[in-house]
């Protein structure tokens, strides 16, 4: 098995052996080191001794037996500075990790679940879901967003930390809960994968080792819920979308809008698997706002020129994503649609609208660029490429922005 093959099967493996260790030990901070140090020791020895027959039971049994030394080496400071220990370790404990069978059970969920807790603030749910469930060392997290690794350590510190004191057993929520809490794994995941697709700071419009790891996490998600028509939505979704990438920057890294893009590079497989997805998720109901988002995104892909494209029906969908999830931005991708169905004046009455709500977003004054462009009023236009220039934080749209300011001058 080659180091990329091992590579990949650590990285699904690793949530599994994690979620078995936290069942049955609790510490879950102490647990994800010992998970870290055995899949090391995996990576160092699998590539040449081979893998073994039970990968999933040898990382569990390395790791408990880390976890037993690690929990040992506590239990003994606390004794040396005369600090009773607030839960002692237990007899059974210490015995041999091979002597403890390893329970079947895929925890993978239930990590996603606790590393999406409510008591978390949404950063520190998407660092402790790409360190404990993305197998992401703190190093690679902190450099995806742009932070210092001692940053990124304290805020995955303080998340175990929160997850521990709030006393959360290791289970799935109770049904009542898991409808809202499911919601807010899916929100981290769609987080992640918008970070990975529009970099919100930096040179690189797309850090595609993050927008990967959404879709392998929306993936794992949709395998351990098939029935959940918002969790094949969001894999989906992001499918369709990621499916573009290719054909989304020059080979300078400029920009280049959906409209003018070569299509030609769009990865069909993608697609086709996205609105395989889409096309059974939407019958099963209810309709939530990540099978809408997904409608519209496979409407934009299986369209064969931009001229092509079905506004009417997008223009029809977000109206329903409006009243199902309206937000300042969806009813900014809704004015859109309407322009390009009944016109840009159509549109631009409705961005008016939202002004107020998205002043300080260079989205909001992109579009209106665009759309005074379309209507012919090239000054007005022009002026609103810049403000959007000066608002947006990715240096890949800033150039892409001013670049369109400049071209409106330069042909007036």
């Amino acid at each position: 098995m080659s180091d990329r093959d091992v590579e990949g099967l650590l990285r699904d493996l690793a949530p599994r052996v994690l979620g078995a260790l936290v069942r049955r030990y609790g510490h879950f901070d102490t647990a994800e080191d010992a998970v870290q140090e055995a899949l090391l020791a995996a990576a160092t020895q699998w590539p040449g001794e081979g893998v073994p027959d039970n990968p999933r039971a040898w990382l569990i049994t390395v790791a408990s037996r880390r976890l037993t030394d690690l929990l040992r080496s506590e239990q003994a400071r606390r004794n040396r500075e005369g600090v009773v220990a607030q839960r002692t370790l237990p007899e059974e404990w210490l015995a041999p990790a091979a002597d403890r069978p390893a329970p079947p059970a895929d925890d993978t969920l239930v990590l996603l679940f606790m590393c999406c807790h409510p008591s978390l603030s949404p950063a520190s749910q998407i660092a402790l879901t790409l360190r404990a469930v993305g197998g992401l060392t703190t190093a690679e997290i902190a450099r995806a967003f742009l932070v210092p690794e001692a940053t990124m350590t304290r805020r995955i510190t303080r998340a175990k930390q929160r997850v521990k004191d709030s006393g959360l057993p290791f289970c799935l929520p109770p049904a009542a809960e898991r409808g809202e809490r499911l919601g807010a794994v899916l929100h981290v995941l769609y987080l992640i994968f918008n970070e990975g697709y529009t970099s919100t700071s930096g040179p690189r419009l797309h850090r595609v080792e993050l927008s990967a790891e959404a879709i392998r996490l929306a993936r794992l998600a949709h395998r351990l819920l098939p029935g959940d028509s918002e969790a094949a939505g969001l894999l989906a979704l992001m499918l369709l979308t990621d499916a573009r990438r290719p054909a989304r920057t020059a080979a300078d890294g400029t920009l280049i809008p959906m409209a003018e893009q070569d299509r030609g590079l769009w990865n069909r497989d993608a697609v086709a698997e996205g609105v395989a997805l889409i096309s059974r998720a939407l019958p099963r109901g209810p309709t939530g706002p990540y099978q809408l988002q997904a409608a519209i995104a496979a409407l934009h892909d299986e369209a064969p020129t931009a001229e092509a494209t079905d506004w009417a029906q997008i223009k029809a969908l977000y109206e329903v994503l409006m009243a199902v999830a309206g937000s300042p931005l969806v009813a900014l991708n809704h004015a859109v649609a309407v322009a390009m169905a009944d016109g840009p004046q159509a549109g631009l009455d409705l961005v008016a609208k939202v002004e107020d709500a998205l002043a300080a977003d260079h989205r909001l004054h992109s579009v209106r660029a665009h759309l005074l462009e379309m209507a012919g009023d090239r000054p007005a236009a022009r002026a609103c490429y810049l403000e959007a220039a000066s608002r947006a934080l990715g240096l890949t749209q800033q150039r892409y922005l001013r670049a369109k300011a400049a071209r409106l001058e330069d042909d007036g």
